[in-house]
């Protein structure tokens, strides 16, 4: 395939899609400010989402939200399947134990991905957020969890990225990633934390415990605990919650490296 100058109209309704799949609802101006895509361009583009019945209009609100159709768009990406199967009996187990909502999530470029969670199922959430809302992987609390445990070859990818001004990253977290430390302390005890998540729908209001996820492979993923910043301190959150979130995720990580016959 050639390399060449995108298409722009298609890139533009890419971004659009994205905004509304990751914060679930959002007003028209929301979705324009959001994907940084033109007020009257972003309308169109809403507009043909609608009639691809992609997304819909909420009945009581002028908002709109994706439909069950979004995932079509993902049908032949398998990877994740198994360990959603895998891990759902399991975060709905650590979500009744803990009350708190419990995700899991796999590396999607400098992204971490959300491909399953509990926030429906416990009223201390903030919002609830589907599969496919997607978070800054050295930002995240799952994103670090899962760097720390990645091949030196895929740690230094990342970095490199980073370092190219692909995704968000705050100069002293890629400084302290870079010079190994982060990932060893990780590494060490087993998880990484998250204060105060700058980038979720409520930016510092939340913060997280994520641990590591094996397949017969290697690491494929996080599991992510959520709780209020005001709640808690962190060293009290982990002296708490650690210890239950590295079994369920080591659960998750023995049924996933079974033989597909058993596992089933």
């Amino acid at each position: 395939m050639e390399k060449g100058v995108p298409i722009r109209a298609i890139s533009r309704c890419i971004s659009v899609l994205q905004a509304i799949n990751r914060r679930g609802s959002l007003s028209m101006m929301e979705i324009a400010q959001t994907s940084g895509v033109p007020y009257p361009t972003a309308c169109r583009i809403v507009q043909t989402l609608l009639h691809e019945k992609l997304i819909e209009r909420e009945p009581a609100r002028k908002r709109y939200r994706p439909t069950m159709l979004v995932q079509s768009l993902s049908h032949g990406f398998q990877e994740s399947d198994r360990l959603v199967a895998c891990a759902r009996p399991h975060i709905v187990d650590l979500t009744a134990k803990v009350t708190w909502p419990v995700s899991i999530a796999t590396r999607v470029g400098q992204q971490m991905m959300i491909r399953d969670s509990t926030h429906t199922m416990t009223s201390l959430t903030l919002n609830n957020y589907y599969p496919g809302y997607t978070l800054p992987i050295l930002e995240s609390a799952a994103g670090k969890a899962y760097l720390a445990f990645a091949s030196p070859d895929e740690q230094a990818a990342v970095l490199e990225a980073y370092r190219r001004g692909e995704g968000q990253v705050d100069p002293l977290t890629l400084q302290y990633a870079e010079s190994g430390g982060m990932f060893s302390d990780i590494v060490e005890a087993g998880w990484a934390t998250k204060g105060r998540n700058p980038y979720t729908a409520t930016p510092g209001k939340t913060s997280s415990i994520g641990a590591p996820i094996f397949n017969s492979e290697g690491v494929c993923g996080a599991l992510v605990l959520v709780f209020f910043s005001s709640s808690m301190k962190m060293p009290d959150a982990v002296k708490q919650y650690g210890d239950k979130l590295k079994s369920a995720a080591a659960a998750i990580s023995r049924d996933l490296s079974e033989p597909l016959s058993r596992a089933a």
